[in-house]
């Protein structure tokens, strides 16, 4: 396809305009569209009645259902015709066993329910697409405009019926009077082998419908692709380089002769060692010494007063007249007040407004000022971590608030308050930890995260007795389990034999 051979004009164009292009396109050719389409339908139709004369209903579905081969011929009718060539109606009918070779399955099956159907046809019939080509190809031309052409399909299909239905009123009212009165609707439908042609009528409206509305169906989605090929391939532009080089082309020889003229009138390079001519006397054309000097006289009095006089005016008038009414200049010194007057108003209302802007900021920071101090930090730096652990106080572990003897304070607080005695113990514990063995621990640390830490000390017996009376503080403060009084002596044993404390 070359697009300096379309008869159209090539631009990329909105998707309506595109379907308004298709439409006239099938008005142009509209009687060698329809002459077409009725050849190859209305056999076709006539085929399928008689074969099923008695189901009147499945000739119309068979009939609906081909369709999409139908509209091969009036596709190739117009892209043949978009480039000059329209055939002829012999050249249509030997060209329609071409057109309807090929692709009946995919078309009369999954492609047969898409709303795309008519902006996707041309792929296959023009391009020759198959498979994963056809799929990719496609994809890229339903990126724009399959919009518009499901619309052409959704509003095509209201167009079929109310057209068809529209007809069979007609239909109707051309029958005579004496038979619609003796009609009795039940009995029709008890004897309706007796009418059946009433249904095949039906399907013949249809078929009409379709000879006037199928062949602008088919050129809307033919206009459509068209025009979402020229927006990908660029054709407006490349026309655009086209004609522009065939100008330069046909300029091309007029310039060639210009430039050999002028090179001839001045002489080959050879003439300026040639030796100088006699001076001859000036002509009327060549400007003297007396003459300058006369022309800037000249110039110098016209440009001095009374010839010279320059001056600006500025004056009010209606638009559409020359000249100013009687009462606009005495209006104009109001004017200038009140337009005066206006530019300090607005100047002080831009500063009043401006003083809001300030004030609703001021308020909103001071309302969610605790909001800014707690998240506000965290849009700037991250805060650095202190260089020092926490301190044994910060833990809750000062030496004031143990006692000398934990063993003995635990044993004598463990029958009446065994929380508080195994909550002293397991706070000894981390004192230990903390001031002999340096442990970096936290104020919220849990127990389980003191015994993962225990890791690092490499001390097994200390790792042993911490996991123990961790599991046995939680237990009791989590679980409410209490653990046996012998297992509190035995901790309590192995925690003077750690820390070297005597009773």
């Amino acid at each position: 396809m070359r697009p300096s051979d379309l008869n159209l004009s090539v631009r990329p164009r909105p998707a309506r305009e595109a379907l308004d292009l298709g439409t006239l396109l099938a008005q142009r050719h509209l009687g060698l569209l329809m002459a077409n389409w009725a050849l190859l339908t209305l056999p076709l139709l006539g085929v399928l009645t008689l074969l099923l004369w008695d189901h009147p209903t499945v000739v119309f579905v068979l009939f609906w259902w081909l369709k999409p081969l139908c509209d091969r011929l009036p596709l190739y009718i117009l892209s043949r015709a978009i480039f000059g060539e329209t055939p002829t109606l012999p050249d249509c009918l030997r060209a329609l066993p071409g057109c309807l070779k090929g692709h009946w399955l995919s078309d009369l099956v999954w492609r047969r329910f898409t709303p795309v159907r008519s902006f996707t046809l041309p792929i296959h019939q023009l391009e020759g697409l198959s498979g994963p080509a056809r799929a990719r190809r496609q994809a890229i031309l339903s990126q724009r405009d399959a919009g518009a052409a499901t619309w052409l399909t959704l509003v095509g299909v209201h167009v079929e019926w109310v057209l068809s239905l529209g007809l069979m009123g007609v239909m109707f009212l051309m029958l005579p009077h004496q038979w619609v009165e003796q009609w009795d609707w039940q009995v029709l439908l008890q004897q309706g082998s007796d009418w059946l042609w009433l249904e095949h009528a039906s399907n013949l409206l249809y078929a009409l419908v379709l000879i006037l509305w199928e062949p602008i169906y088919v050129a809307g989605g033919f206009t459509l692709y068209l025009n979402r090929r020229s927006q990908l391939e660029a054709w407006d532009l490349e026309l655009g380089f086209r004609r522009m080089s065939e100008r330069l082309r046909g300029s091309l020889p007029g310039a060639v002769l210009t430039l050999v003229l002028v090179a001839g009138c001045f002489g080959s390079p050879t003439d300026s060692y040639a030796a100088p001519a006699p001076e001859q006397p000036a002509t009327a054309f060549e400007e003297t010494p007396q003459a300058a000097q006369a022309r800037e006289r000249i110039e110098s009095i016209l440009a001095a007063e009374p010839f010279e006089h320059r001056e600006t005016v500025t004056r009010w008038r209606l638009r559409g007249s020359d000249e100013a009414p009687g009462w606009l200049p005495d209006s104009l010194p109001r004017l200038h007040g009140l337009w005066d007057f206006m530019g300090q108003a607005a100047l002080v209302l831009e500063i009043l407004l401006w003083a809001v802007v300030v004030a609703l900021v001021g308020l909103l920071a001071w309302r969610y000022r605790l909001w800014l101090a707690i998240y506000g930090g965290r849009l700037g730096h991250r805060r650095r971590r202190p260089s020092n652990r926490p301190t044994i106080e910060q833990l809750d572990l000062a030496a004031e608030t143990l006692p000398a003897d934990v063993a003995t304070e635990v044993l004598r607080l463990w029958p009446s308050q065994p929380r508080t005695a195994l909550g002293l113990l397991y706070r000894a514990l981390l004192r230990h930890l903390v001031e002999r063995h340096q442990l970096p621990l936290r104020a919220s640390d849990t127990e389980a995260q003191v015994v993962a830490r225990l890791g690092d000390l490499n001390s097994p017996a200390l790792a042993d007795l911490a996991e123990r009376i961790a599991r046995t503080w939680s237990s009791l403060a989590y679980g409410h389990r209490l653990p046996a009084s012998a297992t509190v002596e035995e901790l309590c044993h192995q925690w003077r034999e750690l820390a070297g404390e005597r009773p």
